[in-house]
């Protein structure tokens, strides 16, 4: 029986040839099917994602942290994600600026987000140096 990672490799492999081979006669529907597999590749692994997520606000719970320590740093793991899936497709797609310009937002955006750990993290430090 093929397990999950078996699953996402023949998806993605037989994608790969796939578009290998439309890309001769129609490169833009290349580029489309790569992309709906990337979109199934992900869909096969929604599940265990939201277990993750799920394990982690339990964690926390368990750790007494508060919920606005933890928000953070999953919307800045999702901001990355997001950011090099897009960059990447960008790349595909022979937009290497375009993909630059993604990841430079990715970057900023990630840290407007981790703003509010930074702030806690000088209160700590100003807390304890009293």
């Amino acid at each position: 029986m093929i397990g999950p990672v078996g699953k996402l490799a023949v998806l993605a492999v037989t994608a790969l040839i796939c578009a290998g081979v439309v890309r001769r006669g129609a490169p833009e529907f290349a580029m489309l099917l790569v992309l709906a597999a990337g979109v199934a590749v992900l869909s096969l692994v929604m599940g265990e994602l939201q277990e993750v997520v799920e394990e982690l606000w339990y964690l926390a719970w368990a750790a007494s942290l508060e919920e606005e320590l933890l928000r953070p740093v999953l919307k800045t793991v999702a901001i990355s994600v997001v950011t090099k899936i897009t960059g990447e497709i960008c790349r595909c797609g022979g937009e290497g600026g375009l993909a630059a310009c993604v990841e430079t937002a990715g970057v900023i955006l990630a840290l407007w987000v981790a703003l509010p750990l930074v702030r806690g993290v000088l209160e700590l430090m100003g807390e304890l140096m009293v």
